[in-house]
């Protein structure tokens, strides 16, 4: 399994205004203006062949609305928050992932995320990003080994 948070994987922010981040295209979801990155949403398409994909952010149901048609990812399940005392996410991929491995690529992982993953009897990846910068080739390349290595 694969959870994917959209800000700051596919859509970036924080960088220099004078330096807009390379592959890129600015679009209006529901009157935000967002930067997507056509490079993270090729690096999500070729990990399809190795995860089951879900979004997992606050975009629910409406990264299904645009993302298929802006940079051809989706349509995907998706999850939907409650009360989570520790990450907003943390109680939607427990019970959505139950004992499966699972990857989990967010920009805003925190120590309860990082301390249920490393206490999981599954297998865990958590891969953080940068916002700028989104999912990279690099970041890509890290979670092929990591699911290379669960067949081995």
């Amino acid at each position: 399994m694969l959870f994917i948070d959209i800000d700051g994987v596919v859509s970036l922010f924080g960088f220099a205004q004078t330096s807009t981040p390379a592959r890129c295209s600015w679009h209006q979801v529901d009157g935000i203006v967002h930067l997507l990155s056509h490079e993270a949403a090729e690096n999500l398409l070729a990990l399809t062949e190795r995860f089951e994909p879900i979004w997992c952010t606050g975009w629910k149901d409406r990264a299904n609305e645009h993302l298929p048609h802006v940079l051809g990812l989706g349509p995907y399940p998706f999850l939907t928050f409650g009360d989570s005392p520790d990450h907003w996410k943390l109680a939607a991929v427990q019970a959505h992932a139950g004992d499966r491995p699972l990857a989990w690529i967010d920009d805003d992982l925190n120590d309860a995320v990082r301390a249920w993953a490393a206490s999981r009897g599954a297998p865990t990846l958590l891969v953080e990003t940068e916002p700028a910068c989104g999912l990279t080739a690099e970041l890509t390349a890290g979670l092929r080994d990591w699911a290379a290595g669960l067949d081995g």
